[in-house]
């Protein structure tokens, strides 16, 4: 049976096929071919890829993203099809639903919604849920840079705290859509914020969300 990640891995190397190597991304800088050796690169060398999280690697691993950045488009897009090395543990599915749904998904909607009058997705209610649930466990890592206080609310009602403070901004949307906002595209995710007009505009202007 496939899982949420596999279908979100499908539908990236897609994207990108379609889009071709020079496309624009929502990733500042970055460019479908420059995605597509970072997805590569962090699944395949996970000396490299550990820059992204810790500072002092963090020129080593920019130098291998160019490396792999330099390699035929097509060879990088096989590369993401056909998954992470044989020993690698993004192989074992608990694993890979645990670290790739959200990369996946993330990625996938930064070359979809890139390009222009993109159409939206309507997720099936339990992939929604699926980001729901990692959204409750991830919120406070990534809304902790927030400059006000921050909630999310689905449209069933559901919250929960990414940030605690006052004034207070109340973010709603759907989960996908909340995805995007707290992993700081905020200028693409389809919400609505709610709150003091001052607080929302100083949320409006952080580039402080995501990790």
């Amino acid at each position: 049976m496939s899982t949420h990640a596999t279908r979100e891995r499908l539908l990236l190397a897609d994207l990108l096929e379609a889009a071709g190597p020079d496309a624009p991304t929502l990733c500042e800088g970055w460019r479908t071919r420059d995605l597509a050796a970072h997805v590569v690169v962090r699944e395949r060398r996970p000396d490299a890829a550990a820059g992204a999280l810790v500072p002092v690697l963090r020129e080593r691993a920019e130098r291998v993203r160019e490396e792999f950045a330099a390699k035929p488009y097509e060879e990088l897009i096989r590369l993401i099809r056909t998954g992470p090395p044989r020993f690698s543990p993004f192989t074992i599915k608990q694993v890979d639903e645990g670290a790739n749904v959200v990369e996946f998904y993330v990625h996938a909607e930064d070359v979809r919604r890139a390009q222009g009058d993109w159409p939206a997705r309507e997720l099936d209610p339990v992939f929604a849920d699926a980001l729901w649930s990692r959204l409750e466990r991830t919120a406070r890592l990534l809304g902790r840079k927030a400059p006000v206080g921050l909630v999310l609310r689905r449209p069933d009602g559901q919250t929960v705290v990414a940030h605690r403070g006052t004034p207070v901004v109340t973010v709603s949307g759907e989960p996908g859509e909340l995805m995007m906002y707290l992993f700081g595209r905020q200028g693409a995710a389809k919400v609505d914020l709610d709150g003091e007009p001052e607080a929302i505009e100083r949320l409006r202007e952080t580039k402080q969300l995501g990790i």
